[in-house]
């Protein structure tokens, strides 16, 4: 393959790419072999995998909560949301991706470079309190599944599923193609669940496609609202952005060479709409599915074990319902939470080396970061025990937080991306980098109107 170190472009590129400290994931960046003459299909198998773990943030537990009730609420309304959100979702992980690949440098370590101290620690603290919101709904998400499949009490499903990192600790030392497997793996079943469930509840599909259409009342009406957002917030997840332009790194390509990195910036960006399309999907089916079966009953689905119970309830979902039905809900629920806390749990490690630059042993670092963010899940849990319904009160708002701190790690990746300097001719184009800032305004815009209307109200 042609080697363009004399091209002052590569040049530029080279020296981003090589440049800076210790690498982003360093047990696992850059060990996945990619085919250099291959075709189109098997190059991009090469590359698929990351999306998949990418795609896992965008349909935990947390969107459950607020898809199904936003169903129940408003029936298709805010399907227009899900769209939006999707598509923010694909543009802004493309840039996370291109961001890794072009730099060599994750969103953490650049933001550490590139900011104040003060600057620095304010955005380190907002990143790892959205990632201990992330894992408030992938913690209890994981335990209730416990509870409702095999009965253990909730604090015992949380300590199980807290314990989570020792899998991870094992997986990555068999490769991250198997982490990559195991993660896609629960993905399919998670599409399969719910579309078996909604295939089931027959919902009116013209009204159905009516829901994709932009409506005012969205944002007019302050309900549909605080929804709206909580589901942007689910969708559009903040610590997927760090992970994205970390793990976009574990392919092993010719990073010198201009050819091979644009094509590892495109076949990534093909693996992250694929699977952000199935994370739509998902999230599509979830919100259809509160819509076909909950909407005008006035059933009380602020829960979980709320949807658990109404799934086998033939007074509230009719002739369908059926305890099948409810315990491949839990199923479901389990592998959301159980893919979502593994690509937590590397988030986590990122955000804390890239911003306070730890140094100690991996498995040690996994157990700290870990542990920074399940324990503030855990005193809830135990001092809320036997309450189930405030623990699970948190998982709405929680999503609301991270539709808040989203534009604390949008702003960043939108700056680093439209950077001549930082990104060489793999810079943002002028389209992508006007859409980017005028998201991330409009968002903040939004979460300024909601503040002030939450507190007016208060």
């Amino acid at each position: 393959m042609k080697n363009h170190e004399s091209d002052p472009k590569s040049k530029h590129h080279m020296i981003q790419s090589t440049g800076g400290d210790q690498k982003s994931l360093d047990e696992v960046n850059g060990t996945v072999e990619v085919p250099q003459n291959a075709g189109f299909w098997r190059t991009l198998m090469a590359y698929t995998g990351p999306g998949a773990l990418i795609a896992v943030g965008y349909m935990d537990p947390g969107n459950w909560i607020t898809s199904i009730a936003g169903g129940a609420n408003y029936k298709y309304a805010l399907l227009t949301v899900v769209l939006l959100s999707s598509l923010v979702a694909m543009l802004l992980q493309a840039m996370s991706a291109r961001l890794g690949i072009v730099t060599g440098k994750d969103l953490a370590q650049l933001t550490r470079e590139r900011t104040g101290k003060k600057t620095g620690f304010f955005l380190w603290v907002v990143t790892e309190l959205a990632i201990m919101a992330t894992d408030i709904a992938e913690i209890i998400g994981s335990a209730i599944a416990l509870k409702l499949l095999f009965g253990f009490p909730l604090i015992v499903g949380i300590l199980i599923t807290t314990a989570d990192v020792l899998i991870l600790l094992i997986l990555m030392k068999l490769g991250f193609r198997k982490i990559e497997a195991i993660v896609a793996t629960l993905v399919a079943v998670i599409l399969f669940v719910f579309l078996y469930e909604v295939i089931l509840a027959q919902p009116n599909v013209g009204q159905m496609l009516k829901g994709y259409l932009p409506s005012s009342k969205v944002v007019t009406n302050q309900g549909m609202l605080y929804l709206s957002l909580g589901i942007v917030g689910a969708t559009v997840m903040p610590h997927d952005l760090y992970l994205g332009s970390s793990i976009s790194q574990t392919r092993n390509f010719d990073r010198k060479d201009r050819k091979s990195v644009a094509k590892a910036i495109r076949f990534t960006t093909i693996d992250s709409n694929i699977q952000l399309t199935l994370a739509f999907v998902v999230n599509s089916l979830l919100l259809i599915l509160g819509a076909a079966l909950f909407f005008g009953t006035n059933s009380d689905l602020g829960r979980f074990v709320d949807l658990f119970n109404a799934l086998s309830d033939s007074k509230i979902v009719g002739a369908i319902a059926s305890p099948i039905l409810s315990m491949l809900f839990a199923l479901a629920l389990l592998a959301s939470g159980q893919s979502s806390t593994i690509t937590g749990t590397l988030a986590g490690q990122i955000i804390m080396e890239g911003f306070i630059n730890l140094k100690m042993p991996l498995w040690a670092q996994r157990v700290i970061t870990r542990l920074l963010s399940v324990t503030p899940v855990i005193i809830f849990a135990i001092y809320y025990h036997g309450n189930e319904a405030k623990i699970e009160n948190l998982l709405t708002l929680s999503q609301v937080f991270l539709s808040i701190a989203l534009p604390f790690a949008m702003i960043p990746l939108v700056m680093f991306t439209s950077s001549k300097d930082l990104m060489g001719e793999f810079v943002n184009k002028t389209w992508s980098r006007i859409l980017g800032w005028i998201i991330a305004v409009i968002l903040i815009i939004l979460n300024i109107y909601l503040i002030l209307n939450t507190l007016h109200l208060a």
